[in-house]
């Protein structure tokens, strides 16, 4: 019923959402060698020891661009730049698992340092989340990649009862506020059981309907539009919150990075946007973009994507139009709908009463049924090659393979 979605990020990380899709680029320049290209734009190379395949250990560059020199140049000032671009692109909001390496594809990106802010990065670094989060939903992986200063952050704004205590201060970016916090890594699985119970106990209100409640007041649960309140919005950058940004926030369309496609299923989070959200239409099937990992050349980029590609340059045309109302919420008819489908339990159900004596409260009937506007939508893309493998369980062709 809540995602991270591409407004939220940008107002949290101060990242532009609208832009140039990131595409592929490819690590040569004018036919020279990738490595040629990165002494020309860094001024030095680094040793075999601190390379593998085309990616740079992040301790090299800590070392070699850790402070630029003073009375410096303007050539070594945006050596030290690109450096610091680089880093900050793969360790904070493209980072992978191995959290100590930065790949050299951001070299044609930090050529032209002017041109940096022409990239929609709010949206790429957005895809990549996503794409994570579906990644780790696999029982057999263990680590989340990302940038995970993004999913705290969004955490922690829209659930007061999670935040760790003495963080009251903020500041531009907002997720600076929570840049501190380190918690420790002892005790992960009864920290698990613990967070899990916590979300389930989650309520809609502790206190009656007469109380009047404050963005931070300790008794709210969860809120809907965080950045909306008028000492956030003296702190976030007047770029921001001009329209062509704000109207990017509720365009359904496709989040490229790369050769990850992901898709801004901006319908079925409307109270993150002040809306009321009604019963949801089947969210578009992408499975077969899952497998897509980029490999094999510039061949799935500028083709086998160009649809996607497509469907982000069209994206002003595909702005969600909807009522912003007082009481942003879900209606009737979702929570109908959500007590059939949804997966209600994150702990055992022998933790936890029976949900289904809850009632529905009185709010979300009051707040209507809520509506969107009936738009294209875009194929589905199933992944049938698994199905095509259960077929074949048990014939001749699958004794052969």
């Amino acid at each position: 019923m809540v995602s991270v979605r591409r407004g939220p990020y940008q107002c949290i990380r101060g990242a532009m959402a609208s832009g140039n899709a990131h595409v592929s680029h490819a690590v040569r320049r004018g036919g020279r060698p990738a490595w040629v290209w990165f002494q020309e734009l860094l001024g030095v190379i680094p040793p075999p020891s601190q390379v593998q395949k085309y990616a740079v250990n992040c301790s090299w560059f800590q070392e070699t661009f850790g402070e630029c020199p003073e009375g410096a140049d303007e050539e070594i000032v945006r050596r030290y730049a690109r450096a610091y671009i680089m880093m900050l692109l793969g360790t904070q909001l493209f980072g992978d698992k191995s959290g100590n390496r930065i790949h050299i594809r951001w070299l044609p990106y930090v050529v032209r340092l002017e041109e940096m802010g022409t990239y929609s990065w709010g949206s790429a670094a957005l895809a990549w989340l996503y794409r994570c989060m579906c990644r780790v939903a696999n029982r057999n992986v263990i680590k989340l990649a990302g940038p995970l200063q993004l999913l705290q952050s969004w955490i922690f704004w829209r659930f007061p009862r999670f935040r760790p205590p003495g963080y009251e201060t903020f500041s531009w970016p907002l997720a600076s506020r929570w840049s501190g916090y380190n918690p420790s890594g002892s005790e992960k699985g009864p920290r698990v059981q613990m967070w899990r119970f916590r979300i389930d106990r989650l309520q809609d209100r502790e206190l009656g309907p007469t109380a009047v409640l404050t963005m931070e007041s300790s008794f709210v649960q969860f809120i809907w539009m965080p950045y909306s309140s008028p000492d956030v919005l003296q702190v976030v950058h007047p770029e921001v919150l001009e329209p062509r940004h704000m109207a990017l926030w509720r365009s359904m369309t496709a989040l490229i990075y790369f050769a990850v496609i992901e898709w801004h299923q901006i319908d079925r989070v409307l109270p993150q946007f002040g809306g009321v959200q009604p019963r949801p239409h089947p969210a578009l099937d992408i499975d077969f973009l899952m497998s897509n990992n980029g490999r094999g050349g510039d061949r799935w980029f500028p083709f086998y994507l160009q649809k996607w590609h497509l469907l982000w340059d069209s994206r002003a045309e595909s702005v969600l139009r909807f009522d912003v109302v007082a009481d942003p919420g879900p209606s009737h008819e979702f929570l109908e709908w959500w007590s059939q489908h949804g997966k209600r339990f994150l702990s055992p159900e022998t933790h936890l009463g029976d949900p289904r004596a809850v009632l529905i409260p009185v709010e979300a009937s009051q707040r209507g049924p809520g509506q969107v506007p009936d738009m294209d939508r875009s194929e589905d893309m199933p992944d049938r090659r698994r199905f095509e493998r259960r077929m074949g369980v048990g014939t001749r062709r699958s004794q052969r393979e």
